[in-house]
């Protein structure tokens, strides 16, 4: 049986050696309240966001949920979001996947698993939007494509948010992008989607006067 207290004795031991190799350790963390990246990824305890970024702790502020969605009626990760960009004027916001996501496993699947039903819904629906192409390979593929596509939705997702597009309108370098990380190797690849710009959003769902439009719509 796991026993609390041993990750309290874990905690001591993880400080005292982090003292013994730094006796400033602590005292410069706690200056580090200006991180330039804002990272949205998966609650998955394998990936844990500034190791495999090679970053301290304060270098990036971190947002967690299953599947690393980025849902509009979320006031948990628009909070995190709008604090991220209003008050620590983060530069980059990341949203990162994983191959092998057990949400997006359970959303493939299409059975029914309680709660988490709700909060993978737009997974579900990302995979009926591209059926086409995910029923044309292997299911490994598949899974795979579809953690891709679940990422490159979210990356949309933050940026039809007045958060973001407010920021772009009085001109703050902010710029989203969509990474996903292979739990076999370790790495971390670039799905080429970042947006810097409202211009990079579509008409239909830019929200901020100045770049206001839309399609037309027909008579």
């Amino acid at each position: 049986m796991c026993d609390p207290g041993k990750l309290l004795k874990n905690n001591q031991q993880w400080s005292q050696e982090k003292l013994l190799n730094d006796p400033n350790f602590f005292e410069h963390l706690s200056t580090l309240n200006s991180p330039e990246y804002f990272w949205i990824g998966c609650s998955d305890s394998r990936v844990p966001a500034n190791e495999i970024i090679g970053l301290e702790s304060g270098r990036v502020f971190v947002h967690r949920n299953v599947a690393n969605q980025v849902h509009h009626t979320d006031l948990n990760c628009l909070s995190a979001a709008q604090y991220a960009v209003d008050v620590l004027k983060v530069k980059h916001i990341i949203i990162t996947g994983h191959y092998d996501c057990g949400g997006v496993r359970a959303a493939m699947e299409g059975q029914h698993h309680g709660i988490v039903d709700n909060w993978i819904r737009s997974i579900r629906d990302t995979y009926v939007l591209h059926h086409e192409e995910l029923d044309a390979v292997d299911e490994s593929e598949r899974m795979n494509r579809l953690c891709e596509l679940n990422v490159i939705r979210q990356v949309d997702n933050i940026c039809h948010t007045r958060i973001v597009q407010n920021a772009w309108e009085r001109g703050a370098p902010l710029s989203v992008h969509g990474w996903i990380y292979s739990l076999k190797d370790g790495l971390l690849h670039d799905l080429d989607v970042t947006k810097s710009a409202p211009s990079d959003v579509a008409p239909l769902y830019r929200v901020t006067t100045s770049e206001k439009s839309a399609w037309p719509i027909a008579s």
